[in-house]
């Protein structure tokens, strides 16, 4: 028990807001207080132990307690603890700028700094409408995203986001962003109005990227700025895209002239078995944000990172990108990353990942036999399980029942037995997992185990 546990409790919560928290579910129970790290597991102020299934947020790729990162940190703070990036530069900024851009696909060769995701994001929308204004095409500045996607939550990112239940009581968000259909194979028949039933992955696919051509002739080509897409789709629980789907979306966008955006905050720096999703299902962005895994957690950092011809009218007279952060690319944040990124090649870890993730694939693919559990879905460390109350009707829950099966059990439950991850509604019930990118087998089957024993339960709710 951690030796300051009722002070902590109590000005918890008086006083700490939460992000996404129903604070009134803590009238009753104590808030969850984890005090410490080491390896794939977690630690509360009680003492208990848990398998961090969600890497933190889809972010502690190397684990926890790896004191090379914090003594990075530690170094760099002593030495030069803060200096913006505005007209100015720092070594750390400058070599992992260059490093970012040498595992980038392409001539994705300019790395602007931010301090998360959701401002790489934004940063990537204002890049796309500033570039064509300063190109003679004034008009583009829409933006095309998916249906239930998650994009972030500042005005600009929350309206790019798929996801009508965050966004309603921020209303009115930046106008002229349009959805289109995910590439969610397991429902393809509802997606495609019966057309298609997801036998054919291939062909669903091109059904669901050509929606893209047909969103930028609806709104008219002169005035699509951009597409932003993830490379497998968080919310909704792990959509990877179908073959092709990516090279089709690519004729699209170079057909119309708008940009590719690689929104890959979650996917790059190791998820999916590469340093960018983009690399491992073959597509070239005109822009990739990311951020999470580039420093695996141990400091706030992001990036967007666009190609030469993007940066290429700002190279001349008195132009300049209006934009910035005082935070973004922080020395500290800088060289942590480059840390960071030392550890991956040195200890191999993303061949680590593409070693284990059949394996992890296989793990999860055990729980089909469950009765709730409709689908196992993802790609490299990165899976979603779909809750279904029918799985030969695919038949999910309602309201109600969503309520009951994943904020009145699942959540706690799991907790309870000592895995820490994510039971989300945002689409269908799922359960998403995304461990550190160190683990292994054991990991694997204490997943497995723990999901079995809470499911089966669940099983019996409703």
């Amino acid at each position: 028990m951690h030796p300051d546990y009722d002070h902590l409790q109590r000005a918890a919560k008086d006083h700490l807001w939460m992000h996404f928290t129903r604070h009134s579910t803590y009238d009753t129970s104590d808030v969850p207080i984890i005090v410490r790290g080491e390896g794939a597991y977690i630690y509360d102020a009680q003492g208990k132990r848990y398998l961090d299934g969600l890497g933190g947020l889809f972010v502690s790729q190397l684990g926890h307690g790896r004191t090379e990162l914090a003594d990075a940190a530690a170094a760099q703070a002593k030495e030069l603890a803060f200096h913006p990036l505005w007209s100015y530069a720092h070594p750390n900024a400058i070599l992992l700028a260059e490093r970012v851009a040498g595992y980038a696909p392409g001539d994705l060769n300019r790395v602007f700094f931010t301090t998360g995701g959701g401002e790489a994001v934004e940063s990537a929308w204002k890049l796309a409408k500033n570039y064509f204004k300063l190109t003679g095409k004034p008009m583009k500045h829409k933006v095309i995203s998916r249906s239930i996607a998650y994009h972030g939550t500042t005005q600009g990112a929350l309206s790019i986001t798929g996801l009508p239940p965050l966004k309603q009581q921020f209303e009115p968000l930046v106008p002229s962003t349009f959805r289109v259909p995910n590439t969610n194979v397991y429902r393809a028949e509802e997606t495609t109005g019966g057309l298609l039933d997801g036998s054919d992955p291939e062909a669903f696919g091109r059904w669901a990227a050509d929606q893209i051509a047909v969103a930028i002739e609806n709104e008219g080509p002169d005035t699509v700025a951009a597409v932003f897409l993830e490379p497998v789709q968080n919310a909704g629980g792990c959509f990877p895209p179908p073959p092709g789907y990516f090279q089709r979306v690519r004729e699209i966008c170079d057909e119309y002239d708008v940009l590719l955006v690689s929104d890959e905050v979650i996917c790059a720096f190791g998820r999916l078995g590469h340093m960018f999703g983009a690399e491992r299902y073959g597509y070239q962005p005109d822009i990739i944000t990311c951020a999470k895994g580039i420093t695996s957690g141990y400091s706030p950092l992001g990036a967007m990172v666009a190609t030469d011809r993007l940066m290429e009218p700002f190279l001349h007279g008195a132009e300049s990108f209006a934009h910035g952060f005082t935070f973004g690319g922080h020395p500290v944040s800088t060289a942590v990353a480059m840390a960071n990124l030392d550890i991956f090649e040195n200890e191999h870890v993303l061949e680590h990942v593409r070693d284990n993730e059949d394996a992890f694939r296989s793990t999860l693919e055990r729980l089909l036999d469950l009765p709730i559990v409709g689908d196992v879905r993802g790609d490299g460390y990165f899976y979603g399980i779909e809750l279904v109350k029918d799985k030969d009707t695919k038949t999910t829950f309602d309201e109600a029942e969503s309520e009951k099966l994943l904020r009145g059990f699942l959540s706690k439950a799991l907790y309870d037995e000592g895995l820490y991850c994510r039971a989300d509604d945002r689409g269908d019930p799922v359960i998403q997992l995304s461990p550190p990118l160190i683990c292994d087998q054991t990991h694997f089957d204490e997943m497995e185990q723990i999901l079995r024993t809470v499911l089966d339960k669940a099983a019996t709710l409703l």
